[in-house]
């Protein structure tokens, strides 16, 4: 593959650093969100997470609204909006309202998981099930919102998603699983693989999502991106310290132990039973990192592994300045304009 024609965009679940704040994290949102339009991103995505002290990111519908009037080109969207906490209707309508105030720039990426735990989600929407059905429903809903397409007739053709307008967001499903790429294929929309989240089985998922699609009044080509952990550093030690921090934060999360910001200063000294070890070593697979020439050659190889021309970076890191330049060596790298 040319890397020429792969397209880079960022998710971003504003990430609270050690030491900073969860309005300090909203504010380098905002700043990477202008750098990375002036470096020529294809698109933004921010993420929905609740109940939690290292993400700041918990509303994306609002964040939208303010990073697409500080931006002029990408496309500014949700990665994801978590349906299952959701009202369908207003979903539709919170997406028609930033559709109508930034109209071509917007994308609404849903996901199906709740972004939080169980009993958090419980709260968020006391009505969840959590099942398929209900997530299939919800989609259908949103198509008929979002066109104005219910039957004449029924009681939902007499709903309205307010404001009017004569155009849609793009809509995209977001899964680290294959069956929401079956869902997006189904409904003629964009899938998004989370490779970040499981490094297994993608290009199966992406393969299928391909041969099932069924085009769309919104969506004529299947259209598929592939997101990840990346970190670039022109800095043989950072990269070091970065993966001793993110192994650590993963091991966080699958233990269910207190869920904090690191420092590389926290985890050096860790040691690992075989266990963690071996754990450590398969979520590596999640996170993809290296000097700017090891770099290209590691995003083109996923690019192809996945036939994709567009990966999604989700950078964290403990030094925002090391975020942005990470994201100015990718920029560099695939000579984006």
């Amino acid at each position: 593959m040319d890397t020429k024609k792969i397209r880079l965009s960022v998710l971003d679940q504003s990430p609270i650093r050690k030491g900073a704040t969860a309005e300090q994290a909203v504010k380098e949102t905002i700043e990477l969100a202008k750098l990375t339009d002036e470096l020529g991103y294809t698109r933004y995505w921010v993420a929905e997470h609740h109940n939690t002290g290292i993400l700041a990111g918990s509303t994306p519908e609002v964040l939208i609204a303010h990073l697409a009037g500080q931006t002029e080109r990408m496309r500014i969207g949700s990665g994801g909006i978590m349906m299952p906490n959701h009202s369908t209707l207003k979903v539709a309508e919170n997406f028609r309202m930033l559709e109508a105030l930034f109209p071509g720039r917007i994308d609404l990426g849903m996901g199906r998981a709740p972004g939080t735990d169980r009993i958090t989600a419980s709260i968020l929407n006391p009505s969840n099930q959590f099942r398929e059905e209900d997530f299939v429903e919800q989609l259908t809903d949103l198509n008929n919102y979002l066109h104005d397409t219910y039957e004449p007739g029924t009681v939902q053709a007499k709903i309205r998603a307010i404001p009017q307008i004569k155009t849609v967001p793009n809509k995209w499903l977001l899964s680290s699983s294959g069956q929401s790429g079956l869902f997006a294929a189904h409904f003629g929309m964009g899938f998004s693989f989370a490779h970040f989240i499981n490094p297994v089985g993608g290009p199966y998922n992406v393969k299928l999502y391909k041969e099932r699609f069924q085009p769309s009044d919104d969506l004529a080509q299947p259209e598929v991106n592939v997101a990840t952990f990346i970190f670039c550093s022109e800095d043989e030690e950072k990269i070091k310290q970065h993966q001793a921090v993110m192994d650590h934060r993963f091991l966080q999360f699958e233990k269910g132990g207190p869920i904090v910001p690191l420092s590389y200063d926290d985890v050096k000294d860790e040691l690992y039973s075989p266990s963690d070890q071996e754990r450590i070593r398969q979520n590596r697979y999640r996170v993809i990192t290296g000097t700017p020439s090891q770099i290209k050659l590691k995003l083109t190889w996923l690019a192809n592994d996945y036939d994709v021309d567009e990966i999604m970076a989700v950078t964290i890191t403990e030094n925002f300045d090391d975020r942005l330049q990470s994201y100015k060596l990718l920029a560099q790298q695939f000579e984006l304009e």
